[in-house]
Order: C-alpha cells, then structure tokens, then sequence
C-alpha cells in the first residue's frame, strides 16, 4: 500500500495512525532470485511487487553532501569471480560477484592530516551541490504526498571510509585534530548547503548512514560520540528542524545500543535496522524508550531459514500490540538471505499481514519500495 508523506510523518512522530507499516526495507541478497525463480516463484515475487509491502514514495532534495569531483572511477580487473577498481575515494576496491553488494576496500587514501588536505577539497561546499532543477521537482513532487529526504554523512563512516577502521578509531586518540578537521569540512557543505535548500523546499527527513557497530557493540563510545559526532550533528539537525524537519533516522548495523542514549541527545529519533543477531531487541527497546524513538526492521531476518513455527514465534513476539502504538516500521533487519525456502517467505508476508490486520494478498493490489532512509 502507498502511504503519504504526512501518513509516514504522522507514523514516525507517535501520531493519530490507523495501523504501523508492513515493509522489506533493503530486498533480497546477490543470488536469492535465482533460487526462489528454481523455486518457482512467479515475476512479482521476484519483483518483490506482489506481495504488496507498504511504502512511501520519496525523493531527494537536490543537494549532494558527498564526495564533490572525486576520483574517475575504473575498472583495473574483471574476472568471471571478482572485480577490481578505483572507486570515488581513489580505493583500489574488490567486488566478489555473486556474494556481495559492496565492494571491498583493498586500501585507504588518508592516514594523516597531509593526505587528508590533499583531497579535502572533494568535501568542501561547492554551490554546484545544488542541483536546482531537482529542488524545484521535490517542491512539485511534495505536493503529491512525496517524502523529501536529505542525507548527510556519517560521522564515523565518512573518517572510516577514508582511513579504515582501525586507523579511525586510532585516530580519535593520536590524531584528535585530524577528527576534527574532517567533520568539520562536512558540517560547513552539510549546513550550508541544506540551509539554502530548505529555503525553497520542505526537508522532511534527514538520514545518515553509520555501520558503526558489530555483535560485540560499537566501534566508539559515547565519550567519543559526544565529543566529536555531536557537535556535527546537532549543527546540522538544528537547522532543519528550526525550519520543520520532524524526522532525523541513523542506519547502523550491529548492536547500537550502548550509544543509541547519546545519538538521542545528537538529534536522531528514528533508527533501524535493529538486528537481532547483534543481540538488538526492538521489543526491549520499545519499553525502554517508549515514544522517544521509533524503529524500522526488527525481525530476524534468518529465522526465515528455520520452521514455520519459529516464524510465527518471532512474529507474534515483534508484533505484539505493545508495537502497534505507533512509531513502527515492521520489516526485516536487513536484505533477504541466501538459502530463504520462498514458501517460508511467502508465509512470514502472509503471517505477518494476518497478525497486522492486513487484507489477504490479491494480485490486483502491487508495489514496493525500498524503505531504507
């Protein structure tokens, strides 16, 4: 089902909601379709169409916070397993074909402050971000019921994409102004290129992309979140919302939970995948923050991979009506895994509907879109 951009809005902020949204928020991994297509599955399942997810329909608002005339990208290898190439940063990254989505970095362009200052300039504000043909195509598009995002980079993804993750971590300590340096390049583009922006057009939700944790918890603590993230953040999220942003989401894989208090106090009221192999609960969290903080995902994506009854365990337990009082996105915690019988995922949809109060699937009735923002 197509849900508005007031309708999502109302949703995430604990608002006066028939019901929460059913969604897959990333779809299915390098290789799944070819399975369930063995498996017989017909187009619109493999389109992920027919199974008729909600979502709202969105579009960014013309600003481009990322990298600003980076490094041509090109291919140095391609074999029938892998591929290799210089992407934007100027990393020599490897693909492996048929396994992954992202590729791998094989090195970093920044170790220090020297070579930091040698590709500074790719994240410095440029007023040709502003692609002001696509700001005046989101004004148009809002009026439709369009969600209008914008995104900002990670406060600890965007040092770890240039130095890696141990060199970033390091560098928290033995390059202190280094840290600094880089976040405040990107705050200066972030603000002033989302303060012009907002001029012409309602920025609904702002979204930054972390990945700052694995199962054992985060790479950084809440000292280090606060004393350098923060900063960042709330320069940027105070803007918008002075001028009526309501939503602010962080994607972060792992266990966040140990800095989820202080990117709270950062701004961010939205925050997903929430993954149960990481040991997130969103059902604790839900008791625990009430309606401080909404959730997208949730559900444990591998137990599509046991029995029919272990899903409809973890179905009853995450949509309990304790989750059905707003501020929930119901979805996978993250893509779709290899090795997913389509029967069990065709019965966790319907399952899933049932327990929601959703009318049963009809073929007159498709869509999907990625709710991952």
């Amino acid at each position: 089902m197509k849900w508005t951009r007031e309708e999502y809005i109302e949703l995430m902020t604990f608002g006066d909601v028939k019901r929460q949204m059913f969604v897959e928020l990333f779809g299915p991994l390098v290789g799944l379709k070819d399975e369930w297509q063995a498996q017989g599955a017909a187009d619109g399942e493999l389109g992920m169409t027919a199974f008729d997810f909600d979502y709202v329909p969105i579009q960014f608002c013309g600003g481009e916070s990322g990298v600003w005339g980076g490094f041509e990208k090109k291919v140095i290898e391609d074999t029938p397993e892998y591929t290799i190439s210089i992407d934007k940063f100027g990393r020599t990254v490897k693909l492996a074909k048929g396994f992954a989505t992202i590729p791998l970095p094989l090195d970093f362009p920044v170790k220090n402050m020297d070579d930091w200052l040698k590709i500074k300039h790719m994240f410095t504000f440029d007023e040709a971000r502003i692609d002001w043909k696509q700001v005046e195509a989101a004004k148009e598009a809002q009026k439709n019921g369009t969600l209008i995002l914008a995104y900002m980079q990670g406060g600890f993804d965007i040092p770890r994409e240039l130095m890696g993750e141990e060199v970033a971590c390091l560098a928290y300590y033995e390059q202190p102004e280094l840290m600094e340096d880089i976040l405040a390049t990107v705050t200066d583009t972030a603000v002033r290129m989302y303060d012009r922006i907002s001029d012409h057009v309602q920025i609904d939700d702002l979204f930054v992309h972390e990945d700052l944790a694995g199962k054992s918890g985060p790479l950084i603590g809440p000292n280090l979140v606060r004393e350098f993230i923060m900063p960042y953040y709330r320069k940027v999220w105070d803007m918008l919302s002075s001028k009526g942003t309501k939503l602010f989401s962080q994607d972060s894989d792992g266990n966040v939970e140990a800095v989820l208090d202080v990117f709270m106090e950062c701004g961010i009221n939205i925050t997903y995948p929430c993954e149960p192999a990481a040991g997130m609960d969103v059902v604790k969290l839900r008791q625990k923050y009430g309606n401080k903080l909404a959730f997208k995902g949730g559900i444990d994506k591998h137990v599509l991979r046991k029995s029919k009854l272990d899903i409809l365990r973890e179905l009853e337990y995450k949509l309990q009506p304790l989750m059905q009082q707003g501020g929930m996105v119901f979805g996978l915690d993250h893509l779709i895994p290899n090795g997913t019988p389509l029967e069990n995922y065709r019965y966790y949809v319907q399952t899933a509907r049932e327990i929601l109060g959703l009318p049963t699937l009809d073929s007159s009735r498709t869509g999907w879109g990625k709710m991952a923002f």
